[in-house]
């Protein structure tokens, strides 16, 4: 469900580099302030996403683990 704020993506059975290149797909389509939940249950996206969001300055704001799937939330910051 995508609100004008939030984007949801679900990456479940995906496998990298699929997730994070949904994520920067959607991070295209934002607007600096939005939120970005992605679900995701490839073993590197975990890493990958901390690393994404380093290098494109945006704010990791919350990533939980329950077993082998990983739900982050990225509130964009301007970065690309």
């Amino acid at each position: 469900m995508n609100t004008n704020n939030e984007i949801r993506i679900e990456a479940r059975g995906m496998r990298c580099p699929r997730p994070i290149v949904e994520l920067a797909k959607a991070r295209r389509q934002a607007k600096p302030g939005s939120v970005i939940v992605i679900t995701a249950d490839d073993l590197a996206f975990e890493s990958d996403v901390k690393a994404w969001c380093e290098t494109t300055q945006n704010e990791l704001a919350r990533l939980e683990r329950e077993g082998n799937v990983v739900v982050a939330t990225i509130r964009l910051m301007g970065g690309f």
